[in-house]
């Protein structure tokens, strides 16, 4: 036995904080109850052998993306929108949901907003390849309504998981749908903007507006700019 497992075995409390950190971990893909994907029963099944969980990566997710179908957006999409970039980028964009653009060419940001964030995403000293671009949202919502919470909600656990497999430093949330979704909070983008929040206490967190919001309204483009310098600091301390 190992050292650990006598611990463990010592300190019912301990099993109890590990099982309950576990079980935190599994709602995060998508696991309620008993109703869990192939995936995450074949993950729990190897919990515990050589201590390590293995990881997705983002071609597993993505085709789990493909044939989603837990929610009626799916009926009337004509292309998953799920993300590009480095999957193992250390900066990770998050935007609300994919325009009409996104959702004909099956990739995000296209369109004139996503013409802006790839100016902006220079200037930081980035390219969109060496960056992981997604939304919470994989599928066009038409008539470019807001999505309702139910459409989150069946979204999220794709999001979750992309999180986990690329793993990123720094997640910045792109517009308010986007920031409540992943720090889980009905705080407005306003209140949330210009500090960093924690995801799974380890992932550092900027909201900030949408590049959709500064096309309509140019004077909320210094608040970003202010914003991506703060991730642009953080970062440079992880070099």
């Amino acid at each position: 036995m190992l050292k650990d497992d006598v611990t463990l075995s010592a300190n019912p409390h301990l099993v109890v904080h590990e099982i309950r950190k576990y079980l935190q971990f599994v709602s995060t893909l998508g696991c309620n109850g008993f109703d869990c994907s192939a995936q995450a029963v074949e993950m729990m099944q190897a919990w515990g052998r050589g201590r390590r969980l293995q990881i997705e990566t983002i071609g597993q997710i993505e085709k789990t993306a493909m044939e989603c179908c837990r929610c009626h957006l799916s009926a009337g999409r004509r292309k998953v929108v799920f993300g590009s970039g480095d999957p193992k980028a250390k900066l990770m964009l998050i935007g609300d949901y994919p325009d009409t653009e996104d959702g004909e060419q099956g990739l995000p940001f296209v369109g004139k907003a996503g013409d802006l964030l790839t100016k902006i995403i220079y200037a930081m000293g980035f390219t969109r390849e060496n960056v992981y671009l997604c939304n919470v949202i994989k599928c066009s919502l038409p008539g470019m309504r807001e999505p309702a919470q139910e459409e989150i909600t069946a979204c999220l656990p794709l999001l979750h998981r992309q999180i986990q497999a690329v793993q990123p430093d720094i997640l910045c949330a792109l517009g308010q749908v986007s920031a409540q979704a992943i720090l889980n909070t009905a705080e407005p983008l306003a209140a949330l903007r210009g500090r960093f929040h924690s995801y799974n206490n380890r992932i550092k967190v900027m909201p900030t507006y949408h590049p959709s919001l500064l096309l309509a309204d140019e004077t909320r483009k210094r608040d970003v700019w202010e914003d991506m310098k703060l991730v642009m600091k953080e970062y440079s301390k992880k070099l």
